[in-house]
């Protein structure tokens, strides 16, 4: 018998503020588990030991969660360096990740002062997405216009009707627009990639006045297609052209939640009547999960990886490695486990390729590329067009 949708907490509180993994479990636990994973470290791990089924997920990289507990055998699990795994994060371990809105005034102020943790009214994540698309589009108000209303307080009004594109401009067209990259760094809870709440006052923002880059590209997906199967396929595009990077892992968590669902409100929202497959909820989430990966911005690695590098001395002893790139203060030079992402349009393997150990030939490993080495590319290549 086909399970229905509409038994399932996710959907029935799907607009909630407060995202429950307890939801995500009980809907299907492949969602949860990809959300969770480092592919980084996953790829990694499979190098090491040569073995293509290994899984390593993000990790808390805060101390907060290990603080709340007294004793030692309870810390086990919530500690800076450990896992977060699913056991972690429901059952009666549920809803101890939450928006920063939700947490302790205290606690909020000391991430702040320990992280730089400080999160952008909606507002002003509004006012920055516009004026990326008013150089696109070549105009302003496209998706909304700003308005400050009689309090002082600054909001916007959605724009009505369809989004237009310029007329006979073939590389601005829907289709462009929606396969544009566009990427929030240190993007803590991705309030400038999906908008569902506003981060500083957790206010609930209802779906036809979302401002988030993703809720754009899926507002003129649903615009431009018809089927529900030709909106998935495109869909699919805008996310996999979406990316955001962040330190800690109870935030990385929340924004690839955030993207998540996003995309099922935006289908629902198009397709109130349809079913929305187990399977595209599960494809999602692991373009999500890649996109939306845990790394230090400044070197672009997996954060502490660079003290975590050991050597054998002469006389067998193991010693830590010395970092230069740490050492110097640079952004390159680093020993640790640099991060990696997908380029999804590489669908085909190239001749060349050869399998390195640990691969599974049906992931499409060649798509992985080293983030350091995009960036700096991109780099030298705007450098040469100046």
């Amino acid at each position: 018998m086909a399970k229905d949708n509409k038994k399932y907490r996710i959907f029935e509180h799907i607009s909630d503020v407060d995202i429950s993994e307890q939801d995500i479990w009980d809907y299907e636990p492949d969602v949860l588990k990809k959300l969770l994973i480092d592919h980084t470290m996953s790829a990694h791990a499979r190098k090491e030991d040569n073995d293509s089924t290994k899984v390593v997920n993000i990790f808390w990289a805060t101390s907060d969660y290990e603080a709340q507990r007294e004793n030692d055998e309870d810390k086990i699990g919530f500690r800076y360096d450990d896992q977060i795994l699913p056991e972690n994060i429901i059952g009666q371990n549920g809803r101890i990740i939450m928006p920063r809105v939700f947490k302790d005034k205290r606690l909020q102020t000391d991430r702040t002062k320990d992280k730089a943790e400080v999160f952008t009214p909606s507002w002003v994540c509004n006012a920055q997405n516009n004026l990326i698309d008013e150089a696109w589009f070549g105009r302003k108000d496209v998706f909304n216009h700003e308005i400050i209303n009689a309090d002082g307080t600054h909001s916007w009004v959605a724009t009505d009707g369809k989004i237009e594109f310029p007329e006979g401009d073939k590389q601005k067209t829907w289709k462009k627009y929606v396969t544009e990259n566009r990427m929030e760094i240190t993007c803590g809870e991705a309030p400038y990639l999906a908008s569902r709440y506003d981060t500083t006052t957790g206010e609930s923002i209802p779906l036809h006045n979302r401002i988030g880059l993703l809720d754009r590209k899926l507002r003129v997906v649903s615009e431009n297609t018809e089927t529900s199967s030709e909106w998935l396929q495109w869909a699919r595009k805008a996310c996999m052209h979406t990316y955001g990077y962040e330190w800690q892992g109870d935030n990385l968590l929340l924004a690839r939640e955030a993207l998540l669902y996003t995309f099922i409100e935006h289908y629902k929202a198009k397709f109130p009547n349809e079913e929305l497959k187990r399977s595209s909820v599960i494809g999602i989430a692991r373009i999500i999960s890649w996109n939306i990966w845990q790394m230090d911005g400044i070197k672009m690695v997996v954060p502490d990886s660079c003290d975590k590098q050991y050597e054998t001395g002469l006389f067998g002893e193991i010693k830590k490695r010395e970092c230069k790139g740490c050492k110097d203060g640079t952004i390159t030079g680093h020993i640790g486990v640099h991060c990696l992402i997908r380029d999804w349009s590489k669908t085909k393997k190239p001749k060349d390729y050869q399998f390195k150990p640990g691969e599974d030939p049906k992931s499409h490993p060649w798509q992985k590329l080293r983030f350091q080495s995009l960036l700096l590319s991109q780099n030298r290549t705007d450098g040469e067009e100046e």
